[in-house]
């Protein structure tokens, strides 16, 4: 091990001191174990490194394919787990998979990048490297490489956690660093959308989750230069970033406010992430702005990767409602129905399409449906047709999905075209014992803006809203006759 410090700086003070001939121990007790995974300045030997990775990674796996086989029967091998290619997991989600079952995985798997990303990062400053070298383990394919390269690099310093208060020139240049991080992180998110969605023409999860954590590193790493300072000014800089970049898209006209309502929970969260990270790295290295750029072509490569394969699962959504008439009644209602008396509810107000009416042209297979839309009409083919029990219809063309909500009088961002496309749907009338009749009311669709197991949790909600509005008239139809 080496006896030389690892840098030295004249404005900040030391972050790294040289470690001692003996290793760090390993945690002990509990908070040592919560500490050594989740916290930011204990050191990670390569040993440590290698045998938490290999750990997590088979309990990781052990939770996902049991709960897997336990709801859907099928099986996921570690082949599938181990896939740079996140998108070929969805497969597994596909029904019976319950709807709620993508957002637990989802949820499941932040602790595990957490602990992956502040391991990495702690590594990488323990081998006397740039603790940025850490976040390369965002990259699917590459991170695999990247532990590996990790876990042999010896020791070289131990960890030292900078005063950030007690230096005295820390609130020196405090509000300009805050500024230029947030400004720096909003001409970040602009860039990646433009290269994400106008050049790869992609919506993917390095656009919606990857941007976010590296808009909050580096806004919250810029706020700590030149000098060190506290993780809560660091966590508001990056919350700051991901706000005011959403407001930014807005108001260069690159999305609307309703989209950007849907990803704010998830980008929040990431940003929150990433501005653990900047602070962090602050703190463990001697790394300057220069080195961003390694960073943030993270980006880029990771979107390039997405293109590699951008799988669209067929998604089922079902809604039932029980009504007081025979099938026989309800029939008629269901092939088309009259004008909706009743108002939209406020979210449909806010530019999200609803139904207002169905007509039909024909009778049996090959008939036309026209399902009208606030935005336009579903021209629906027949393909099933054995009254009074079971109607199917494909969707030869159907109207966006939503007038977005925008300071300019039309905003059409892309995902508004082909990303949401609806295949098929199909009323099942189910005779009940009382003499009435079960409705079922079920729409198949891709949908193309990842991570789907954060997107289908929207598009599955506003398409349960539209079949309740639709389902809900026709009960109230055929129960008063």
């Amino acid at each position: 091990m080496s006896d030389k410090p690892d840098f030295q700086d004249d404005d900040i003070a030391p972050r790294a001191a040289p470690a001692k001939p003996t290793l760090p121990q390993p945690p002990r007790g509990p908070l040592g174990l919560l500490n050594f995974l989740f916290g930011l300045s204990t050191d990670v030997t390569p040993l440590a490194y290698a045998v938490t990775g290999f750990s997590l990674a088979i309990l990781k796996y052990a939770v996902e394919a049991g709960v897997i086989h336990h709801f859907t029967g099928k099986i996921y091998t570690p082949t599938d787990f181990l896939n740079p290619l996140l998108s070929m997991r969805q497969e597994f989600f596909k029904a019976p998979a319950p709807d709620w079952l993508t957002a637990a995985m989802l949820w499941f798997t932040l602790p595990f990048l957490w602990i992956s990303v502040s391991m990495s990062v702690r590594r990488a400053a323990n081998a006397g490297m740039t603790a940025w070298f850490g976040l390369l383990v965002l990259l699917p394919g590459l991170n695999y490489l990247i532990m590996v390269v990790l876990c042999f690099l010896p020791h070289r310093y131990r960890l030292y956690w900078a005063s950030r208060r007690a230096h005295p020139k820390a609130s020196d240049k405090q509000v300009q660093s805050a500024l230029l991080g947030v400004v720096s992180g909003t001409v970040l998110s602009i860039t990646m959308v433009l290269v994400g969605v106008y050049l790869f023409q992609n919506y993917g999860a390095a656009l919606s989750i990857g941007t976010p954590v590296i808009i909050g590193a580096v806004s919250a790493f810029i706020y700590n230069r030149p000098f060190a300072r506290d993780l809560f000014g660091s966590l508001v800089v990056a919350q700051l970033s991901i706000a005011i970049s959403g407001a930014a898209l807005l108001l260069f006209a690159f999305e609307g406010l309703i989209c950007l309502l849907m990803l704010y929970p998830i980008a929040a969260a990431m940003g929150l992430l990433g501005g653990f990270i900047g602070y962090a790295v602050g703190a463990l290295t001697s790394a300057h702005v220069h080195s961003l750029p390694m960073v943030i072509l993270l980006l880029p490569l990771l979107m390039g990767a997405e293109k590699l394969h951008t799988p669209s699962p067929l998604y089922e959504v079902e809604t039932i409602v029980e009504i007081d008439a025979p099938p026989e009644k309800v029939w008629p209602h269901v092939i088309g129905f009259s004008e909706l008396a009743d108002p939209p509810a406020w979210y449909f107000k806010l530019g999200i399409a609803y139904p207002k009416r169905a007509t039909i042209k024909g009778s049996g297979v090959g008939a036309i449906r026209h399902c009208e839309f606030s935005t336009g009409a579903f021209v629906e083919p027949v393909t099933a047709w054995e009254p009074p029990h079971r109607l199917a219809f494909d969707v030869a063309s159907q109207p966006p999905p939503m007038h977005e909500l925008s300071p300019y009088r039309h905003v059409h961002p892309p995902h508004l075209d082909g990303y949401l496309k609806c295949q098929r749907g199909e009323f099942r009338l189910v005779p009940l014992p009382n003499g009435g009749t079960r409705l079922e009311g079920s729409t198949w669709y891709e949908f193309k803006m990842y991570p789907q197991d954060y997107w289908t949790i929207w598009s599955d909600m506003v398409i349960h809203r539209i079949h309740g509005r639709v389902l809900n008239h026709i009960k109230g139809l055929a129960e008063a006759k």
